[in-house]
């Protein structure tokens, strides 16, 4: 591995160890979420570069980060300190990124069924919009009246149908996909031309391919749809009405081992390569980063409550499972997980076979058969209180909670384990959720009320 990968992989051991000892986890606190802040502070930091390498000098670029990967207000916090602003999908993430300090002016919305009281905030806010279909477009049109200049930039989303990659459910321009306006369907290219031509107040487009199992040569070529409609716009309508491209993000990940790749530099040495003129100053640029961003710095830590047979089998029964890893246990092939094993001081565990593996089953506290994060999974012996790691899980998995059994949100903490003199430090970035709170979001307020109903 990389030096990079190796700090990585020092800095995790190192929280692990002292998420132990300092009570972050234990039997009555059996899962815990940690986050890398150094590793989220390097990854902005890289994007920030890999950007900055290919545009012509004062171009202006926003990296949204994609707050449904993270919707968690200290995340977006540190990512605003890092020069990041937010792209939201929701009124609720819109509320994450405003309570995170994020100014409107770095604050993207994209959704695909915004209603008129979203899109009249985002613009009494200021906030960009980028609307999805003709049907908001004339929405938005009715909100922005005769204003020739709307108080916050709109734009078009456009589905470039470039294909799908690996995963089906992650790739947004297919010949089908919801989203944005079906480039490639008969008689579109020219109505958007036309919309454009009708509607001077729309100045941006947006494109965004697909995210995990999307090659780079993919997403490319969606952004090069992208930019050639702008082109195309821009000369019919005699002017450069256009002068900002949203380009997506979705970066896939590498969840085989702790080597970053591929890289930020890498996607975008290869957009300046296939898409010269995205770059030489005409245009601002907008990214939407998330994954990418989070995922290599984020582990999920759970205690082993119990450790059983059956058909020959190892099972080790965690406190992770679907409530965590939804996707893992619902779609392993699509997304694995690699798992670290512990003892229960928090040290990396050896042992068990002559190689020091023993194929088990990690299981989740779900109340169903299939609740497995791994399976079969070459692994250390695990014995009751031993700790498992589930990596790369700091994008969507301490966020996008599954109240399966009614299972209690975990704590999330960050940490700094870069200090020279071994000390680990946390912050609590989410407190566990209690079992007063499930009661009461559960409708424990309105407890009679069905049976009051005659």
């Amino acid at each position: 591995m990389t030096s990079k990968p190796v700090a990585m992989a020092a800095r995790r051991e190192r929280a692990v160890r002292a998420a132990v000892e300092q009570g972050l986890l234990g039997p009555d606190q059996p899962v815990v979420g940690l986050l890398d802040v150094a590793g989220i502070r390097a990854a902005a930091a890289e994007l920030r570069a890999a950007f900055e390498e290919v545009v012509t000098p004062g171009t202006p670029v926003l990296h949204a980060f994609a707050v449904k990967a993270a919707a968690l207000v200290p995340v977006l916090r540190l990512l605003a300190d890092e020069g990041l602003g937010c792209e939201v999908a929701s009124p609720g993430e819109l509320a994450l990124a405003r309570a995170a300090g994020v100014t409107p002016d770095r604050i993207v919305l994209d959704s695909p069924a915004k209603t008129p009281a979203e899109l009249r905030e985002a613009l009494d806010l200021g906030i960009a919009v980028n609307a999805d279909n003709p049907q908001e477009l004339d929405r938005l049109g009715e909100l922005v009246g005769d204003h020739a200049d709307p108080p916050a930039p709109l734009g078009l989303r456009i589905n470039p149908q470039v294909g799908g990659g690996s995963i089906d459910a992650m790739s947004t321009a297919t010949a089908t996909s919801k989203f944005g306006v079906a480039l490639q369907d008969p008689g579109v290219r020219e109505w958007v031309v036309r919309a454009f031509a009708e509607r001077p107040w729309l100045t941006r487009l947006h494109a965004h391919v697909g995210s995990q199992g999307c090659p780079l040569e993919l997403m490319t070529a969606g952004i090069r749809a992208a930019y050639e409609l702008a082109e195309e716009i821009n000369g019919a309508v005699g002017r450069q009405q256009i002068d900002a491209l949203d380009i997506g993000g979705g970066l896939p990940v590498n969840f085989a081992s702790d080597e970053i790749t591929p890289t930020y530099r890498e996607y975008a040495q290869l957009l300046r390569s296939t898409v010269p003129g995205l770059f030489d100053g005409r245009y601002k640029l907008v990214t939407e980063f998330g994954r990418s961003l989070l995922a290599k710095s984020g582990l999920v830590l759970a205690r082993v409550e119990y450790t059983k047979s059956a058909g020959g089998r190892p099972i080790a029964v965690t406190h992770a499972g679907a409530q965590l890893a939804t996707r893992t246990v619902f779609a392993p092939e699509a997304w694995p997980l690699r798992v670290l094993a512990y003892d229960a001081e928090g040290r990396p565990k050896a042992g068990g076979s002559s190689d020091g593996q023993v194929p088990q089953d990690i299981a989740g506290p779900c109340c169903f058969a299939g609740d497995l994060v791994a399976r079969d999974r070459p692994l250390p012996e695990l014995v009751a209180g031993d700790l498992v790691g589930l990596l790369d899980t700091g994008a969507y998995y301490f966020s996008n909670h599954f109240a399966y059994n009614s299972l209690p949100r975990p704590g999330i903490h960050g940490f700094d384990a870069t200090n020279g003199d071994g000390e680990v430090r946390f912050a609590t970035v989410r407190e566990p959720q209690t079992v007063d709170e499930i009661v009461a979001e559960s409708g424990a307020a309105h407890a009679l009320g069905l049976s009051r109903l005659r």
